[in-house]
């Protein structure tokens, strides 16, 4: 049987104090999840985990009085379960995706499974790889080629669900279609007027909203009225920010909606489509709303989650139970993050997460009747929550006095002065962004004896549009002096020891580290780059980005034309590096592919510039393989220690018996 736990006496999970080694075992570091996310069942009989394995994402339906296996899903090699929602008491609809590689977002093919909780009556109900016994027809379900999303699960309708369909022909609208998930008939409810579109409906189930963008990129929102007709809210192009609905009011009478600003983050506005009146209702001085909070067991937006230098939240109520109870266990959990998930459908259940950037996350089951939270799990169990490095939040100044924003993970005991240190750009580069939360990759190098800087450099989201903006064209330039100013930050504020930081990313963070030794060569003692891009005019030739017109215009949107690009490439400019470099790329890259990586090692070799590089054979982007990954972390960590003097990783026969640094 689980523990209770009293909210007054919850914490975080402790684990073994460790000691300190010039060895580090990587086994912890390695060790894959045992799940990614949960979900609750409308009944609370059932939960629904995502499971990563090594080239795949399944899911298990586990019994939650018990936690016994009562049914799963494996997807093929290279796919995911992107999506899990529960669409009745007793049936889910998976949305898959595609990834190659262990980095690589997901990328939703737009097919949609579904089974039932045992793991029975599974089926692919839309999607490309879908097959008719007849031509056209299974069980009288239309087959042909879209992509599918859920786009309402229709609460209170066990038999069906609406989703958007995007045609994979050009130059064709969205449309949503009401999907029976047992049969897989569909009924065509309204087309989009804006091609690319997600769908909103109102807590009704009535299509209200569509928002998307042709091959320009450029974001339009429409809302459609009672008689069907849309009519165009908001267009990109003529007043320069995204507007996205989140939600309604529970009695539908108001519009909720995240509006990008000319300047500063975003803010959540009310919309009333019949007087047409808009209220600014939660903003925050630094960072966007990052997580939407709703009435648990329902789609009604209540409130935001903050996520900056410090977690906060905000209600548009404060008085509402929700509200009350984020509250409760926000103070049970102090510099946590707790987000309220699914719930039971009579709301007496409630799903809660509790993470940080030393907790990988713990999930417990809240009893709205009697206040109590039972545990339920734990992500990543065998980290030693006490004894994690500490991740601090960092303010700056950029040189041209833009305000900057990110995090330093710092070893366990340490008092944060004179480390040796490691800079880590974040990838994407445009729209994602570092949040402080839980990293393995900085928890492993901070066990090896360093600090970790994150700095969210211009192009960055979560600081608002102008943050991101700024970042066009400027790959190399200033969102690389971003970088720079981040790093000699430290070493004034005495966080680093001057003599010995080096720079290490993947993919744009991994082109960020070896521009950042090209244009600063005395700044760092050396550079590793993973699964990078270091030839920009060789990603309008090469790689997924480019495969369709809206990612070429996407590629001359924020790197610019091919013909500029040379100058801040580095491959170009090998010459100017004067230390050390890794390089690490997979061979079946779709994103960075592998020639960025072998283009810049011969650069490199050519001017004598000392490289080592490794090759992983049916890896993409990012590692899956545990062999695979062990070789590469043992080689970063050797990398880094011939430079700045930490811990290097215990032979792999070794490892399981040997403490972890902490």
């Amino acid at each position: 049987m689980k523990p209770s736990i009293l909210l007054a006496g919850m914490l975080a999970l402790c684990g073994a104090g460790q000691a300190r080694s010039a060895e580090l075992a990587l086994d912890d570091y390695l060790r894959r999840a045992e799940f990614n996310d949960i979900q609750l069942s409308p009944t609370g009989e059932y939960l629904a985990m995502t499971l990563p394995l090594e080239d795949a994402t399944a899911v298990a339906i586990l019994r939650t009085s018990t936690m016994e296996l009562v049914g799963n899903f494996r997807p093929p090699r290279n796919n995911h379960a992107d999506s899990v929602d529960w669409v009745s008491d007793n049936r889910l609809l998976i949305g898959l995706a595609e990834k190659w590689g262990a980095l690589d977002a997901p990328r939703p093919t737009g097919e949609l499974y579904a089974m039932d909780a045992n793991g029975k009556r599974g089926d692919l109900l839309v999607g490309y790889r879908a097959r008719p016994d007849e031509p056209g027809l299974v069980s009288g379900r239309r087959v042909e080629p879209v992509a599918a999303f859920l786009a309402d699960p229709l609460q209170g309708d066990d038999r069906n669900v609406l989703i958007s369909l995007w045609p994979f022909a050009n130059d064709t609208s969205a449309r949503l279609e009401r999907l029976d998930v047992v049969t897989g008939r569909r009924v065509l409810v309204s087309r989009s007027p804006v091609q690319r579109a997600t769908f909103t409906t109102d807590n009704a189930g009535v299509l209200r909203f569509a928002r998307g963008a042709g091959e320009d990129n450029v974001n339009k929102l429409y809302y459609r009225q009672d008689d069907g007709r849309w009519t165009l809210l908001n267009d990109e192009d003529s007043s320069y920010r995204i507007e996205r609905p989140i939600g309604f009011s529970a009695d539908n009478q108001l519009a909720y909606l995240v509006v990008q600003q000319a300047s500063g983050p975003d803010v959540v506005v009310s919309w009333n489509p019949q007087t047409n009146e808009r209220r600014t209702l939660l903003q925050d001085a630094a960072v966007d709303p990052t997580y939407i909070i709703h009435q648990p067991g329902t789609r009604v937006p209540v409130g935001v989650q903050f996520v900056g230098a410090a977690p906060r939240s905000a209600f548009f109520d404060e008085q509402t139970p929700t509200a009350r109870i984020q509250r409760m266990l926000e103070k049970a959990f102090p510099g946590h993050v707790v987000s309220l998930l699914s719930a039971t459908r009579d709301n007496a259940r409630i799903l809660v997460k509790v993470d940080s950037g030393k907790n990988p996350g713990d999930w417990f089951l809240f009893n709205t009747a009697t206040r109590e939270a039972a545990f339920l799990t734990a992500r990543n169990r065998w980290f030693d929550r006490d004894g994690g490095a500490s991740v601090r939040p960092v303010t700056l100044a950029a040189r041209d006095g833009m305000p900057l924003h990110g995090f330093l993970t710092v070893p366990h005991g340490s008092d944060g002065r004179g480390l040796p240190m490691v800079v880590k750009p974040h990838g994407g580069p445009i729209g994602e962004f570092d949040d402080g939360s839980f990293e393995r990759d900085n928890q492993l190098l901070a066990a090896a004896g360093y600090a970790v800087l994150q700095v969210n450099f211009r192009g960055s989201g979560n600081h608002g549009r102008a943050h991101t903006q700024a970042a066009a064209k400027q790959w190399g330039r200033a969102m690389q002096d971003d970088v720079t100013d981040a790093t000699r930050w430290a070493i004034a504020e005495g966080i680093a020891d001057a003599r010995r930081i080096c720079i290490y990313g993947a993919s744009y963070g991994a082109y960020s580290a070896l521009m950042g030794v090209a244009r600063e060569p005395a700044l760092y003692r050396c550079a590793a780059g993973y699964v990078g891009v270091y030839d920009l005019p060789l990603m309008f030739k090469r790689g997924d980005v480019q495969d369709r017109t809206s990612g070429v215009n996407y590629l001359r949107d924020w790197l610019g034309e091919p013909a500029t690009l040379a100058e801040v490439s580095p491959v170009n400019l090998a010459a100017r590096i004067k230390v050390p470099v890794l390089l690490a790329a997979g061979r079946e890259d779709q994103r960075a592919p592998v020639q960025h990586t072998e283009r810049m090692e011969a650069a490199l070799k050519q001017v004598g510039v000392p490289v080592e590089a490794a090759y992983y054979a049916r890896e993409g982007h990012g590692l899956y393989g545990e062999a695979n990954r062990r070789d590469y972390y043992t080689r970063l960590l050797a990398f880094l220690a011939r430079s700045l003097g930490g811990a290097t990783a215990a032979p792999a026969s070794a490892a399981a018996g040997k403490a972890k640094a902490p």
